[in-house]
């Protein structure tokens, strides 16, 4: 019974030692994650640089594995080289050591005054960033208290015969000892918590330092498993280049620390006993892959592109590329890659609009048909970013990010209704076009090739609108459909004049050629509704002007 109750104990603790983790990771990534992947993607100019914003991130957000989300979503998208992203892995992985060499002094007693300032701030203050970091000074204090609490309950155990047993069997096999220590590392998705538990055992001599160090090994190994795993990568291989160098230089480093490890007693006897040798041995296994690889990481760079090499398929445009699964627990990541795939439907109706011109003015059934089946694309990714933004956890959104759902919502929605629009209406008029045998005259042809250049340069404008977020941009793009509402209103009036003239035929073709304006100023108003609305709405300026009495 006594056996059972200190089970009991052990695993509440565990997990409130992961609770802690998490709720650092979650209040410190709502608060700063947006600011930090943009400052990140500033930052990454040049190898030396992108080691150092790598270690600054993940002490910041004590997660490694968003760390790498978002260098991995920076590298796929072509704003990160490479070389610089694994060299930011490295600086993420000296990072994740920090944290335990600040825990290895034992501030438990800081824990109540961090639980009662969380607490207070988290009470007192509206969703926002303060709120948010008072939630990670809860989960910091939870995390002192819960490592007390572990070093407490080992105690008793040092003369347990059964533990004693397993830890001597693990002492004489490192290897297996690495392998379940990777195990329970990829289980908790904590390196940290993982080697303070390794911490614990050793402060009660549990552990001799030989078997505390392969187990530290494998933390840093399985903290590399779950990128690579968990990471969604669409079938590119090329989105698992970075997850997959890191993986290498943590088994490389693994390998050689194992080898190592027999004939390393005078260092193991200079980082000093106990947790503070754990502590010790981690940032120094750490540190020296980093000046191992950072001198090497152009050739490895090479290697890893020669072993995964892009997808070269293109003939599935409505597969998602980045809707990443495993970047759910990070917000701020998993709406950046929603926005991204956002932005791909963009370049799917920028294709569409491209191929209608030509069915519409060349009469080429062939374009049609490739544009109704992007039209078709289009409506599958909006489907899949809708599911994806849709199922993401509402409450781990803090206010800046739940306004930023939204937007990508109604970006993503109203461009897909664009490409529904011109299928249903540009491309439907294409194909009467070439049964009926009619053909536009000369004036006709001239404005509809400037009206679907317009349409162009209006998808271009919604999706720098989109990026940018510019009053000013949003309010030109607002106007647009006063344009297309007077290139209408003159094309009706020029359709009046030819009923009067008595020119029947001719006024049949100008009835039809004003249902393409007006299906081209549906595409247009879907555009301005996905990105000026939205920006012109939230600061006020739709209400009180003509804007919205133009609707």
């Amino acid at each position: 019974m006594r056996e059972l109750q200190v089970l009991i104990a052990f695993g509440g603790f565990v997990a409130l030692l992961l609770w802690g983790v998490r709720m650092v990771q979650t209040g410190v990534q709502r608060a700063f994650g947006k600011s930090l992947g943009l400052w990140m993607n500033r930052a990454m100019g040049s190898p030396s640089r992108a080691f150092g914003t790598g270690l600054l991130v993940t002490a910041a957000i004590q997660s490694s594995t968003a760390t790498g989300l978002m260098i991995t979503g920076f590298a796929l998208d072509g704003l990160v080289p490479l070389v610089p992203g694994l060299a930011a892995m490295l600086g993420a992985n000296v990072g994740t050591t920090l944290i335990v060499q600040a825990l290895a002094f034992d501030p438990t007693a800081l824990a109540p005054g961090l639980i009662l300032a969380g607490v207070w701030m988290f009470r007192h203050y509206e969703p926002g960033r303060t709120r948010d970091l008072g939630r990670a000074l809860i989960g910091l204090g939870l995390l002192l208290l819960a490592l007390h609490q572990l070093v407490t309950l080992f105690e008793p155990l040092q003369k347990a015969p059964l533990l004693g047993s397993t830890l001597l069997a693990l002492t004489d096999a490192p290897v297996i000892a690495l392998a379940v220590s990777a195990a329970l590392t990829w289980a908790s998705h904590s390196s940290v918590a993982v080697v303070v538990l390794i911490m614990s055992l050793a402060h009660h001599g549990l552990a001799p330092p030989e078997l505390a160090y392969a187990l530290v090994l494998g933390a840093n190994l399985g903290t590399a498993v779950n990128p690579v795993l968990e990471g969604g990568d669409n079938g590119n291989p090329a989105a698992r280049r970075v997850p997959m160098g890191n993986l290498g230089t943590r088994i490389a480093g693994g390998l050689l620390g194992l080898a190592l490890l027999p004939w390393s007693g005078p260092l193991m006897t200079a980082l000093g006993g106990g947790a503070h040798g754990v502590a010790n041995f981690h940032l120094l296994f750490n540190l020296t892959v980093a000046a191992c690889f950072l001198p090497v990481l152009r050739p490895y760079a090479r290697l890893l592109q020669w072993l995964l090499p892009p997808r070269t398929d293109p003939h599935d445009p409505a597969r998602p590329q980045y809707l990443d699964e495993s970047a759910r627990e990070v917000p701020a990541v998993a709406l950046g890659q929603a926005a991204r795939e956002a932005l791909r439907l963009t370049d799917l109706l920028r294709e569409s609009l491209r191929l209608t011109e030509q069915a519409l003015l060349r009469e080429d059934p062939r374009a049609a048909g490739q544009a109704r089946y992007l039209n078709g694309a289009i409506s599958q990714l909006d489907r899949a970013v809708t599911t994806y933004l849709a199922t993401q956890d509402q409450e781990s959104l803090s206010a800046e990010d739940a306004q930023y759902l939204k937007s990508i919502l109604t970006f993503s929605m109203n461009i897909a209704h664009a490409a529904d629009v011109s299928g249903m209406g540009l491309l439907g008029h294409a194909s009467r076009l070439h049964k009926q045998h009619w053909a536009l005259d000369a004036e006709q042809r001239t404005e509809l090739v400037e009206v679907l250049a317009r349409l162009q340069r209006n998808l271009r404008q919604a999706a720098a609108l989109f990026v940018s977020g510019d009053r000013t941009v949003a309010r030109a793009l607002a106007f647009e459909k006063e344009h297309f509402r007077d290139l209408e209103a003159r094309a009706a009036e020029r359709h009046l004049e030819r009923i009067k003239t008595g020119h029947i035929a001719a006024a049949d073709i100008s009835a039809f050629y004003l249902e393409i304006l007006r299906d081209a100023g549906g595409v247009n108003a879907c555009l301005v509704n996905a990105a000026a609305y939205p920006i012109l709405d939230r600061h006020g300026e739709l209400r009180p002007n003509r804007l919205r009495k133009s609707e």
